[in-house]
């Protein structure tokens, strides 16, 4: 033990994949100071039995640009170093035998475009030229991945080992963590067989143990391990080496050449969480294996028979049951906890750690150095996730659905099954009753849209014509005519109060934030370097006293952000299960409220952008002239406790206006008919907001050096590599095709953007999408350009409008 230092910069615990990669960053990038602690030896968690299949296609730009990384970061080091991780890219191969699946892969195919990924579309003869073993009698087509291919967990993870020692870093095995300490509520050090090492940082790459780990400190992991499954055959004669790795997602299977043998695994619909007596990993278990569960594992062996009908005779050499974390959404968990300052994660990889284990490495690294990240990784940042999501009847029920979630259909708005109805709003009953079809946000069961007719109130998934459009239609057209009910309980709501809170809002704010009692403010938060991390609402209850509406996905991570700044003089307080919210929009909204309160809601006397008190019914209610959908309307902020009253009050008063409830889907679709943005998909800490068209909310006349002013003024000036446009597309039918985001945007043959958001508005019949394009083109020049939008490998012709579709001024109304 004398080896090991008494005080280090930062401690990297786990030797796995993800903590050896993250190690190598840090000390490669500057920070030599960086040791490792493994429990046991190097691989021994879930690393050593990983299929190690990379890929380079991801479900976004950012991670895309993790897989991608990852295989080059492999190459380049097994050159450089001169040690195998086993690399073989023979390239991969998914196909489709369901309509809906083969649309899923030609998306995927088109958006690999835009990320300067070549994927090959295959028919069906040439799915069975590409894979000469398969049978082809029910596929569709299929794509194929050049780059991608498979690699020797065991020999990728030494590799970043003896790369990190290279750089500088010291490793430790057989040296378990006894206790993480925390001091003034950041990271102190580490005990290690009774001795202390200091240190400033941790990065916790410990697997499917993280989410015990966090446990005993506060933290919430939100992982947790499920069996996962796979056979290796005995050799088969003439089996081609070059082999491609095999994805029949529709069967749930993935096959790969394993030195003349094949390795079939599987990611089942419904799974089986590990370690049920205790619901805790055993720390001993190394190299562990579960006792084999043939019954479970048959009807996907007999599956892959019919696929590759050669398996049938090949014998079983090794029969793997071992575990494997997954999360509550399927994606990695990264970034700094909300508990602890200091503390980061690289973990909870659901069994894609060998081909994305590089790249999160380097953005852990990078993001520990910089204090943030400048792309759009939120679909990563553990801040996506609130306390209740690591509970352990949560994620345990969740993490059945979720390992089959890898493989299952990627749907538009898809909802999970499991583990629901955690949050309720107070009239929930009432929303059910009225035809309400729920989707969760923010924890809360929240109404996406209303079954209309009597009809059942559930998603039929589809890449077309989607079996709400009826509803929304209904929704949006009855908010613009008469009077729209929405639910905006699920947005999250912060109170500041303290002598120096406006100057403190002034810091972390963008705008010139209004220090008037019932003033609203529209603003941004920015990083240092200028990227968009939130976009907010700030209004001024009373003197020294401030509320931030901020959207319902983002609760933790905007949370995060404005404590990381604010003072400790200042009194925060996050109120948003505290308070409901109900959005009474339309033009009709105003007179429906006049019969509610006794208020002057006059626009005399109640402005647009302002808010005060009201009284429905003898309750005190904060009424906000705001509105996310472009109507006339308010924002009434109202007790939890009281809500349900004041709700079915506003209903029946509504009916004489002939007031509907709405849903989030045609909130979406009025707040794009408006030309407002959403936080995550038109902008991100990827965009500034000169790029996003958001300038009228920078405020250099305000006395005080901002979050990111600095890095905005260096750019104020300058030309701009992209900027967001609205659009539509010339021949506009509902579903047909159906724009979601990140689709290419052409200008004749040559591919100058993507799209961001996409949705059908049926007030205006139109298909309408946002996006970014070059800054190359003058808005005179864009006009006269032959634009497309790609989806499915098809090209549909599309305009820029220079207006939103409702371009009312409501603010004069």
């Amino acid at each position: 033990m004398k080896d090991i230092p008494k005080n280090t910069k930062v401690v990297v615990i786990g030797g796995g994949v993800a903590g050896c990669s993250t190690a190598y960053h840090l000390a490669k990038f500057g920070w030599k100071d960086t040791i490792l602690l493994e429990r046991d030896q190097l691989t021994s968690g879930t690393t050593w039995h990983a299929a190690g299949l990379v890929s380079q296609l991801g479900p976004s730009a950012a991670i895309t640009k993790i897989r991608k990384y990852t295989t080059d970061l492999y190459k380049e080091l097994e050159k450089r170093i001169d040690f195998s991780a086993g690399l073989k890219l023979n390239g991969a191969l998914s196909i489709a035998t369901t309509k809906g699946r083969w649309q899923e892969l030609q998306r995927q195919a088109t958006t690999a475009q835009l990320f300067d990924v070549h994927v090959d579309v295959l028919n069906t003869k040439q799915v069975k030229e590409k894979y000469p073993i398969i049978n082809e009698n029910d596929v569709l087509g299929g794509i194929f991945m050049k780059g991608d291919g498979q690699a020797d967990p065991i020999g990728v993870t030494n590799l970043l080992a003896k790369a990190a020692k290279q750089e500088g870093v010291k490793i430790f095995e057989k040296t378990p963590v006894e206790k993480i300490l925390v001091k003034n509520g950041r990271i102190a050090g580490v005990k290690v067989n009774n001795q202390v090492i200091e240190c400033e940082y941790i990065v916790l790459a410990t697997g499917m143990w993280s989410r015990q780990i966090g446990e005993e400190l506060g933290v919430s992991i939100p992982l947790y391990p499920a069996e996962h499954f796979y056979i290796i055959t005995e050799p088969i004669k003439d089996l081609p080496k070059d082999l491609a790795v095999l994805r029949d997602f529709n069967n749930s299977l993935y096959l790969k050449e394993d030195a003349g043998k094949l390795l079939v695994g599987i990611f089942e619909g419904k799974s089986i969480p590990a370690f049920n007596k205790t619901n805790k990993v055993p720390n001993d278990f190394s190299f562990g294996e579960f006792p084999e569960n043939f019954d479970h594992f048959e009807p996907y062996l007999e599956a892959s028979f019919k696929r590759v009908p050669l398996l049938e005779n090949a014998g079983i050499r090794k029969f793997f049951a071992g575990p494997e974390s997954f999360t509550p959404d399927t994606n990695t968990l990264l970034g700094e906890v909300p508990e602890v300052k200091n503390f980061f994660v690289c973990c909870g990889f659901n069994s894609i750690g060998i081909g994305s284990g590089g790249g999160a490495g380097k953005v852990t690294a990078e993001w520990m150095m910089n204090g943030h990240i400048n792309e759009d990784l939120f679909i990563y940042d553990i801040k996506r996730f609130q306390k209740f999501h690591s509970k352990i009847n949560f994620i345990k029920e969740r993490i059945t659905e979720t390992l089959g979630d890898l493989y299952g259909m990627h749907w538009p708005y898809k909802q999970h099954k499991t583990s629901r109805n955690q949050k309720l709003f107070p009239y929930h009953e009432e929303l059910k009753k009225a035809g309400a079809c729920f989707g969760v946000s923010n924890g809360y069961e929240r109404p996406m849209w209303f079954a209309l007719n009597n009809e059942k109130p559930e998603f039929k998934y589809s890449y077309n014509y989607q079996n709400w459009y009826p509803a929304v239609e209904f929704e949006t057209k009855n908010a613009r005519k008469n009077v729209g009910l929405f639910d905006l309980t699920a947005f999250s709501k912060y109170e500041l109060k303290g002598k120096n809170v406006h100057n403190e809002l002034q810091k972390i704010c963008t705008a010139n934030i209004k220090d008037e009692i019932g003033k609203t403010t529209y603003t941004q938060m920015l990083n240092e370097d200028g990227g968009i991390e939130t976009d907010l609402t700030v209004v001024c209850l009373d003197k020294n006293y401030f509320r931030i509406i901020t959207s319902a996905a983002n609760r933790e991570h905007d949370k995060f952000h404005i404590l990381k700044y604010l003072s400790k003089e200042i009194d925060f307080k996050d109120v948003t299960d505290e308070i409901a919210c109900l959005g009474v929009f339309g033009p009709k909204s105003r007179i429906l409220m006049s019969k509610l309160s006794e208020d002057d809601l006059s626009n005399e006397n109640f402005k647009f952008a302002t808010g005060k008190k009201i009284t429905i019914n003898g309750k005190d209610i904060w009424a906000q002239r705001l509105s996310y959908v472009g109507e006339v309307g308010f924002e009434l902020y109202i007790k939890m406790n009281e809500a349900k009253e004041i709700y079915n009050l506003t209903i029946n008063a509504g009916k004489e206006f002939n007031l509907s409830n709405c849903g989030m889907l045609a909130m979406d679709t009025m707040r794009m008919e408006t030309g407002y943005l959403h936080w995550g998909h038109d902008m991100s800490p990827e965009e500034n907001q000169y790029q996003a068209g958001l300038q009228f909310a920078i405020s250099y006349k305000k006395n005080i050096d901002f979050i990111g002013k600095k890095s905005l003024l260096k750019i104020k000036d300058k030309k701009h590599n992209k900027k967001l446009v609205m659009l539509t597309l010339n021949d506009s039918k509902p579903g047909e095709p159906l724009l979601l985001h990140d689709e290419p945007i052409y200008s004749g043959k040559r591919i100058i953007g993507r799209t961001t958001s996409g949705n059908f508005s049926f007030n205006f019949n139109k298909t309408l999408a946002f996006g970014y394009i070059n800054s190359e083109y003058s808005k005179e020049n864009i006009l006269k350009e032959n634009l497309f939008i790609e989806v499915e490998k098809k090209k549909y012709a599309a305009s820029i409008i220079l207006k939103p579709l409702n371009n009312k001024n409501i603010r004069s109304i």
